[in-house]
C-alpha cells in the first residue's frame, strides 16, 4: 500500500496539493496512518481485491463513522454488503470505478474522493442541493472597477463608508503586509462586511492569520482529535486550539461575515473563528461544511482515494463537519435579483449601521 505525504488545502475547482513538508506536518501524518503501514489489505488489482481495499482502507482511518451514524444514519458495514454485491470480476475499469464512487458518496463528505485519470468522484451535495445565494455579477457590481487588490483580497469603501472586502479562496498568499495595508485603507469605516461566499477552501494558516485581525486577545476556537488505532472510535484525547491576536494592524469597530453553502473547509475553520469574536456577526446561509483534515492514499488499481482524517470540532466541542449556522439568516430574494442588489449585502449595511 503507498502512502504519500500529501494534503489538500484547497477545493471547489480549484486543488492544490501541497507537500507536507515540516516536521510537525510528517509527525501528524505519521501518527494518523500507523496503522496502515505493514497491515495486510488486499493487494491483488482485482475488482473485488480494490473493492475489499478501499472499504477497509476507509474502514480504519475514516473519522466520522460514528458522527454520520448519528446524524444521517450511516452503516458502514451494512454498506459493505450492498455494494460487494455489485462487484463482479467481468466489470470494466469504468463500471468498477462508479460503484467505489457510489459507495464512497454514502458518507456525504466532500472532502472524500476517489481520483483517476479519467475523472475524479465527489459527492458536492453540501451546497448542490441548495440554493446558492450568491451572483457573482450582482456582487462584483459593488466592487466597481476601482477597487485595490492585496494579493487574494479584493476590497473597497462603499458610498456609505461601509468596508466591503472579498475573499474567493484561501489558497492565495495573502500575508501579514497585505492584511495591515487593506485595514489601514479601511480604518476610517464605520463596519466592515466580509464576503467569503463560494470560498472553497484553501490553506488553514491563511485562513487563521485573516481571522488573528479581528481579536484583541488569545481566544478558544476549538479542539482537535487525532485518529489513534484502526477501531472506528480510536481517538486522542480532544486538544485545544486557540488564535492569537496578530501582532499587526487589528479591526477594532463590527464586523459581518457573508456566507453561503459554498464556504467550504479552511473557509468553513474562518467562519468558526471569526463566531468566536464579539463584535462579528455571521449573516446568509449555513456554511457548507468540511472540518476534516484530508489525507490521500492508493487502492491497488492506482487510484487515489481522499478522506477525512483529523476531527475539528468548535470551542463548545460541537462537529462542524456538516456546516456552521449564521446569527441571521439571509437569503437572496427574487425581488433583489432583478433590482441587480444583493440581499445579503445590503442586509450587512444595514445591520452595521444599526450598530
Amino acid at each position: 500500500m503507498k502512502t504519500f505525504l500529501r494534503i489538500l488545502f484547497a477545493h471547489n475547482g480549484k486543488r492544490q496539493w501541497r507537500i507536507a513538508a515540516s516536521a510537525w506536518w510528517v509527525l501528524l501524518l505519521c501518527v494518523g496512518l500507523a496503522s496502515c503501514i505493514g497491515e495486510e489489505y488486499p493487494s491483488e488489482d482485482t475488482p473485488q481485491d480494490n473493492f475489499e481495499a478501499l472499504w477497509k482502507l476507509m474502514d480504519e482511518h475514516y473519522c466520522f463513522f460514528e458522527y454520520k451514524k448519528q446524524e444521517i444514519g450511516l452503516d458502514w458495514d451494512e454498506v459493505h454488503e450492498r455494494y460487494r454485491k455489485k462487484i463482479t470480476d467481468r466489470m470494466n475499469e469504468r463500471q468498477l470505478f462508479e460503484v467505489l464512487c457510489q459507495m464512497l458518496a454514502e458518507l456525504k463528505d466532500g472532502h472524500v474522493n476517489l481520483g483517476a485519470g479519467f475523472d475524479i468522484g465527489r459527492n458536492w451535495s453540501y451546497y448542490e442541493d441548495f440554493p446558492e445565494n450568491y451572483d457573482e455579477t450582482i456582487a462584483r457590481s459593488y466592487l466597481g472597477v476601482d477597487y485595490s487588490i492585496a494579493s487574494g483580497l479584493k476590497y473597497k469603501i462603499l458610498e456609505d463608508n461601509i468596508g466591503y472586502v472579498r475573499c474567493e479562496s484561501f489558497s492565495d498568499g495573502i500575508g501579514d503586509g497585505n492584511l495591515s495595508y487593506m485595514l489601514n485603507e479601511l480604518a476610517l469605516c464605520d463596519g466592515l462586511i466580509i464576503d467569503v461566499r463560494n470560498n472553497g477552501g484553501g490553506e488553514l494558516t491563511t485562513a487563521h492569520k485573516f481571522a488573528a485581525r479581528f481579536t484583541n486577545e488569545k481566544r478558544l476556537i476549538g479542539y482537535v482529535c487525532h485518529k489513534t488505532g484502526k477501531g472506528r472510535n480510536d481517538f486522542s484525547s480532544p486538544k485545544p486550539e486557540y488564535i492569537e491576536p496578530s501582532k499587526g494592524l487589528r479591526w477594532q469597530k463590527p464586523a459581518v461575515v457573508l456566507t453561503n453553502r459554498r464556504c467550504y473547509s479552511a473557509t468553513n475553520d474562518f467562519v468558526k473563528c471569526m463566531h468566536t469574536f464579539p463584535e462579528v456577526t455571521l449573516l446568509g446561509d449555513n456554511t457548507g461544511g468540511g472540518s476534516g483534515m484530508p489525507f490521500t492514499q492508493e487502492i491497488p488499481h492506482g487510484w487515489s482515494v481522499r478522506y477525512s482524517a483529523v476531527v475539528y470540532y468548535d470551542r463548545d466541542m460541537r462537529h462542524t463537519e456538516f456546516g456552521i449556522a449564521p446569527d441571521t439568516l439571509v437569503s437572496m430574494s427574487e425581488e433583489d435579483l432583478l433590482r441587480k442588489k444583493d440581499t445579503l449585502i445590503e442586509a450587512a449595511r444595514a445591520l452595521l449601521k444599526e450598530k
